[in-house]
């Protein structure tokens, strides 16, 4: 399959980079942020998104959705990336629509039909340590009356208090580190015992610790199979970790982008400070990786459309690539920016702040190769 878009993904990217840029360019983070917006994100922003097909773009269409794949997902991603927008996509078009979309179901069906009209936001309650370890599960469903009751903590939970529902991993059964035994569930973020604590980044973008304190779940809110979510978890995880890095890829680009034109205006002994050599190997180097990153990336998606249980080696990569290359493109950005680059008055330490919380987002570079070591037996 080639690696570029198609005409109709062309075109979506074009809608997409339209809206964001024109709507939530990177002054709309920074108004949300020195607002100290209670929910960090635009609820009104969100319903344009909902307009434009992009909150249900994963959706069947029967429940309202696009009916589209991970490559569209991930060219939204990407201008998201670029324009720093704060917007609940990732935790909800991405995240809660595989995880409904994947558990099927009467009910997953109506919550998918609200999710698409952009009535409904969703959170994905996971890791527990301070590093993404998805396997480690402590948080207990214990058997009561005709459903469970929910006992935990949950850490790093993007887009946790705004969230309408929680989709929470817990454990039914079995070790605490243990493939087996897990099950997620549908919790109400208001429901007695819930205590739900924001965190704001150092991206000014948004996150929550989510605590359940014998919170009682009934059993219709369990997506998938008791004690069998090993494999729509990691489903779940692929479709996040592609389109973070696809998130990664607009990010990086766009760092790189602001520095080559800065390199343009920039002058020093009467003359723009990239026709200096030395600053252009650097830039050149730059672009290769970034443009090795975006094929990378885009291969991902199209393996997750194409085949999703072949596509984790491949996720792995496009994640531990695009961790590596937006890494080297944000701390070149910021060091040929020189000590401007350091400071808020410009954009660019934006960008450092976004690349370094997605790097740890679904696991960083060095988690990735890891996995890309035991995909192939070693």
């Amino acid at each position: 399959m080639p690696l570029v878009l198609t005409e109709e993904q062309s075109m979506l990217r074009d809608s997409a980079r339209g809206l964001v840029a024109d709507r939530a360019p990177v002054a709309h983070l920074r108004k949300l942020r020195d607002d100290r917006d209670p929910d960090g994100v635009s609820r009104e922003l969100w319903k344009e998104f909902a307009n434009m097909g992009f909150a249900g773009i994963l959706a069947p269409e029967e429940h309202g959705g696009s009916g589209l794949g991970h490559v569209e997902a991930g060219v939204v991603m990407e201008e998201i990336g670029r324009n720093l927008t704060p917007s609940p996509f990732l935790s909800t078009a991405v995240l809660g629509a595989t995880a409904l979309k994947r558990a099927g179901g009467a009910r997953a069906g109506d919550l998918l039909s609200k999710l698409s009209a952009g009535d409904l936001l969703l959170a994905l309650a996971l890791d527990e340590k301070p590093k993404h370890t998805p396997r480690h599960i402590e948080t207990k469903a214990t058997r009561s009356g005709n459903g469970f009751t929910l006992t935990g903590a949950k850490t790093f939970v993007v887009d946790g208090h705004v969230a309408d529902l929680l989709v929470v991993t817990a454990r039914t059964a079995g070790g605490v580190d243990d493939k087996d035994g897990v099950t997620l569930l549908l919790v109400d973020p208001k429901a007695k015992g819930v205590s739900i604590e924001r965190t704001v980044m150092v991206d000014a973008h948004n996150a929550a610790r989510i605590n359940f304190d014998n919170v009682a779940v009934d059993a219709d809110a369990v997506l998938g199979e008791i004690d069998a979510g090993a494999p729509l978890v990691e489903a779940i995880l692929d479709a996040g970790r592609a389109c973070v890095a696809s998130e990664l890829v607009g990010v990086g680009e766009e760092a790189f982008g602001r520095t080559v034109a800065y390199l343009k205006d920039r002058k020093q002994f009467a003359k723009a400070i990239g026709e200096f050599q030395g600053l252009q190997h650097r830039a050149s180097h730059l672009y290769c990786e970034l443009e090795i990153t975006r094929a990378a990336v885009l291969k991902a998606l199209q393996m997750l459309d194409a085949d999703a249980e072949k596509a984790r080696a491949y996720v792995a990569v496009a994640k531990s690539r695009a961790c590596a290359s937006a890494n080297l493109a944000v701390q070149e950005a910021v060091q040929m920016h020189g000590g401007i680059g350091m400071t808020d008055a410009v954009d660019i330490g934006l960008f450092m702040k976004r690349a370094r919380v997605c790097q740890e987002l679904f696991g960083d570079a060095r988690f990735h190769a890891n996995r890309i070591a035991k995909i192939r037996g070693y």
